[in-house]
């Protein structure tokens, strides 16, 4: 069967949007990510320490602050509440720049960071598979995602 340039424009104009809607996900993954990503993957040269969880609230959890041997003392930090952190809880941690923020460290900090990543996997698998009708490209990609996901709650 030949189709007219008017079909052909039409499957390309789509292709393009559905590539340009999965491009947007995976991008706006990354971006979310990289927020608290930057400082787990690239904590050379940051102050590090222990974080033991005495409290938390709606959104974000205190604590007393241990520092490894480089680090300074601090009252106390602040650490985003995931569904991991209780009180009692102790967890290595890296302090942002300038701030008594702090990211959790190690494996389950790293995949915590890059959850964000995970979800826009799955949502762009989906558009990668349906859109643009590449199913074995739509199957890694969604399942790359889905892996990180079942990997970071395992891992908290």
């Amino acid at each position: 069967m030949k189709r007219s340039s008017s079909q052909r424009a039409a499957l390309v104009g789509r292709r393009t949007a559905m590539g340009l809607v999965a491009l947007v996900l995976l991008v706006a993954g990354v971006w979310s990510s990289w927020d608290a990503a930057h400082h787990v993957v690239l904590a050379q040269g940051r102050e590090h320490g222990t974080l033991t969880v005495t409290e938390c609230g709606e959104e974000t959890c205190t604590g007393r602050y241990e520092p490894d041997a480089t680090s300074s003392e601090r009252a106390r930090v602040v650490v985003e509440r995931s569904v991991a952190a209780e009180k009692g809880d102790r967890f290595p941690v890296v302090v942002k720049p300038g701030s008594d923020v702090v990211v959790r460290t190690g494996m389950p900090g790293f995949l915590h960071a890059w959850t964000p990543l995970g979800g826009a996997m799955v949502l762009a698998g989906f558009v990668i598979g349906g859109g643009l009708r590449l199913t074995r490209t739509a199957w890694g990609v969604g399942t790359a995602g889905a892996v990180l996901l079942v990997a970071t709650f395992v891992a908290l």
